[in-house]
């Protein structure tokens, strides 16, 4: 399967299954191996349709992310009726066409200045200052959880994924956004059900999700608070051209799950690689001013993104010195540029005090890179950088309750998630 070798060899290029067992189980080696065979490599999901290039090399992932002709969304592409892979895949899953417009139209794949308008609802809540007064309250969340974590051990082993990663992203997303808390185990659920790989599941997760959007915004339009769902109210009701009703429902829906989702596992592949990390872990007990540095470094050895959504090319281009035709699909694979030996010097070994000191400019792209950025970079660095403190302050005898080889992991392409995180206290 696959077309002319895009570097003029004649060969076939490689085409790898995204939902290759292997890749998904060890995608570290398995996007290494890629990334030395060429600058580009072909991929597909579950070996169908028209295949995408795969950039894994630092540099060609950064230029993926950052150049401007490179847009999220295929309808963005001049002159060219370009097929929507995300769509597809969503109908193959069962996703009906009026639900799969709340997992396409959101800020995360609007282009130019649909994206500027979208992101700048939302960039208030997450900005240095903000981010800054929220820690009181994500310390006092954190201190609350691990409490609480003894009581839910069995036979002294406790669950860090379902009892601690999870809970505290989520308590701080929702609080913010404004979800209530009797609430809160209902988007835990949906969650889980829109990373399963079966049919269904998704689907209905999906449907209840909007309606109870529909229905929050109901119940705080006739009583207004200081959240942000309040100020998306507020911006759509005082000016319909800013922002629409499916654009409110897919921004809360969007923050809620991007807001929690990836921090909660971040904690939990974080907490699995200091464990397994003795000299690490004793490095950064000793110190821990080399917190925020140990955060960026175990977002960039284990982060839970492994690969941004496609970018369609506009215009014939070149990437890694390999020609990628207008209308195209490239997907950056960030695993790959994270470990790529071009950019980092030893990059499987795990050192805490490789990134720069506070304040300079990250060098992974774990949270992504260019005008896609994660919005929501400042406060999971900081959700970390607390729970990692706390963790290791009140646990000081914390280890694995299985081998690091045994951990479970759920099987989702582009993603490095725990199915759950045994760990005795």
């Amino acid at each position: 399967m696959g077309t002319p070798a895009a570097d003029g060899t004649g060969r076939d290029p490689v085409t790898v299954n995204l939902m290759d067992p292997g890749l998904m189980a060890d995608p570290f080696a398995g996007y290494g191996r890629l990334r030395e065979e060429a600058p580009l490599v072909r991929g597909t999901f579950f070996g169908r349709g028209t295949p995408m290039w795969l950039a894994t090399r630092y540099e060609d992932v950064k230029m993926v992310l950052g150049d401007h002709r490179f847009v999220n969304n295929p309808a963005s592409v001049p002159g060219l009726d370009v097929e929507n892979i995300r769509r597809r895949e969503l109908g193959a899953r069962g996703i009906p066409a009026d639900l799969a417009e709340y997992v396409l139209e959101s800020v995360l794949d609007a282009d130019g200045a649909d994206h500027i308008r979208l992101r700048r609802l939302v960039s208030r809540a997450f900005t240095a200052r903000r981010v800054s007064e929220l820690r009181p309250r994500v310390e006092q969340i954190t201190e609350e959880l691990l409490d609480r974590l003894a009581a839910t051990a069995e036979d002294g082993v406790a669950d860090l994924i379902e009892h601690f990663a999870y809970p505290l992203p989520i308590t701080v997303i929702c609080e913010l956004v404004g979800i209530p808390e009797e609430d809160r185990p209902r988007w835990r659920a949906w969650g889980k059900a829109l990373v399963t790989l079966e049919n269904g599941g998704m689907g209905e997760a999906l449907r209840e999700m909007v309606a109870h959007i529909h229905e929050l915004i109901d119940r705080r339009r006739a009583a207004p608070t200081g959240d942000l769902l309040t100020g998306l109210i507020r911006a759509h009701d005082e000016d319909g051209d800013r922002l629409s009703d499916t654009e409110m429902v897919t921004l809360v829906l969007t923050l809620v799950l991007a807001g929690h989702e990836t921090t909660a596992h971040l904690i939990g592949n974080g907490t699995a690689a200091l464990l397994a990390h003795p000299g690490q872990l004793a490095l950064l007990r000793s110190d821990p001013a080399l917190m925020p540095r140990a955060v960026h470094e175990l977002m960039r050895w284990c982060g839970p993104v492994q690969a941004t959504r496609m970018r369609y090319a506009t215009e014939d281009l070149t990437v890694g010195g390999m020609p990628v035709r207008k209308g195209e699909t490239v997907m950056a694979v960030l695993v790959g540029a994270n470990h790529d030996p071009r950019a980092f010097d030893d990059p499987e070994r795990l050192d805490i005090t490789r990134e720069p000191e506070a304040g300079r400019k990250e060098t992974h792209v774990g949270f992504g890179y260019g005008l896609h950025y994660c919005l929501g970079a400042a406060l999971a660095r900081q959700e970390g950088e607390v729970a990692f403190e706390a963790l290791l302050r009140r646990f000081p005898d914390l280890s694995l309750a299985v081998d690091p080889a045994d951990l479970e992991r759920q099987p989702m392409p582009g993603s490095w998630r725990l199915a759950r995180l045994p760990v005795k206290l």
